[in-house]
C-alpha cells in the first residue's frame, strides 16, 4: 500500500501562528535588541518548520509512505527512497497520525488533509493494528 502525501496548508498556518505567538511572548519577557533578535529567530524557525514539515518542500520531506507487511519505505521530496523501521508507539486520532521511526530516528506527522479520507483511514488502521485491512475472498469482484 502506498500513501502519497500532499501539503497541508492548515498545519503550516498553525505552525507559523504558534511560532509567532512564541516570538511575541519573547518580546514581552525580553525587551530590547536581544529579545527582538530571539523573537525573529523563533518566527523564522516556524517558517522553516512549516516549509519542510507541513508544505513538504524540503529535499528531506517525506512525500510518500510505502507499507508492505512489516517493511516501511519512505519516498523523499528529492526522489530518494529510504527504508524505515516504525516504532511500536504511535499516536492515532481522528485528525492526526504520528509515526515515530527507529531508523532513521525521526517522527512523521500525517494530518487528515494530507491524504484522501479512505487512505487516511487505512493509515490509521495500520498505525493502530500494525497491518492493513483486507477483504474476504467472497467480497472480491469476479
Amino acid at each position: 500500500m502506498r500513501f502519497t502525501l500532499v501539503p497541508s496548508p492548515l498545519l503550516a498556518l498553525a505552525i507559523v501562528l504558534l511560532h509567532a505567538v512564541a516570538a511575541g511572548c519573547l518580546l514581552v519577557v525580553l525587551p530590547g535588541f536581544a529579545g527582538a533578535a530571539l523573537a525573529l529567530a523563533f518566527f523564522l524557525l516556524g517558517l522553516a518548520a512549516a516549509w519542510s514539515r507541513a508544505l513538504l518542500r524540503s529535499p528531506s520531506s517525506v512525500r510518500a509512505i510505502e507499507i508492505s507487511g512489516e517493511s516501511l519505505v519512505l519516498e523523499l521530496h528529492d526522489g530518494g527512497k529510504m527504508p524505515a523501521e516504525a516504532s511500536e508507539r504511535r499516536f492515532v486520532s481522528r485528525f492526526v497520525v504520528t509515526l515515530p521511526l527507529r531508523r532513521p530516528r525521526r517522527t512523521i506527522l500525517v494530518t487528515a488533509d494530507m491524504l484522501p479520507a479512505g487512505e487516511f483511514r487505512r493509515l490509521r488502521i495500520w498505525a493502530l493494528w500494525g497491518k492493513l485491512p483486507g477483504v474476504a475472498a467472497a467480497q472480491l469482484p469476479a
